[in-house]
């Protein structure tokens, strides 16, 4: 636990980012520790359930939690995009982020239907990110078996979007 504190320590809060009042949280001094990440990955690992198929990492920090959070859990790994990156695209969703709005895409031909699958992602905020892609990943017809985030910015409210769903938490702000 002391361990998980000190990691967590090492986000930094920069005002105006990216724009005038927003308190952005930036995970980059914890991702430049070897062992802060480790210890962070193992807790995110050990928070979702045992029975998960796939984790679908949101682009772009989430992409650096996803991965290694697949190995740990022996697990495959589906990158949630910005729109434009991806070769073939089997959806797209819109959403209202705390600050503009923004799309995500679901790659062609990595979810199959049933196949439950864990959500990971650096931040809850407004929750409109972790909602798209729970939305993507269930139109395939898989199952979201849980979210799991490092911070979760309480007063933005994120959850409400997100009822019903096992959300796993290291931090709350």
């Amino acid at each position: 636990m002391a361990d998980l504190r000190r990691a967590l320590e090492l986000v930094r809060t920069v005002p105006d980012f990216p724009e005038p009042g927003v308190l952005f949280r930036d995970l980059n001094p914890l991702f430049a520790d070897a062992e802060a990440v480790r210890t962070v990955v193992d807790a995110m690992a050990a928070g979702l359930p045992a029975d998960v198929d796939v984790i679908a990492a949101v682009e772009a920090r989430g992409f650096l939690l996803g991965g290694p959070v697949a190995v740990a859990l022996g697990c495959g790994l589906v990158p949630i995009r910005k729109p434009g990156k991806l070769p073939a695209v089997a959806d797209r969703v819109d959403y209202s982020l705390e600050y503009g709005t923004a799309s995500l895409e679901l790659p062609a031909g990595v979810l199959e239907p049933g196949q439950r699958v864990a959500v990971v992602d650096d931040v809850l905020a407004t929750g409109g990110t972790v909602a798209a892609v729970c939305q993507l990943v269930e139109r395939a017809g898989a199952r979201v078996s849980a979210v799991s985030v490092v911070l979760e910015l309480t007063a933005l409210g994120g959850r409400g979007l997100l009822p019903g769903r096992d959300i796993q938490v290291l931090q709350t702000i």
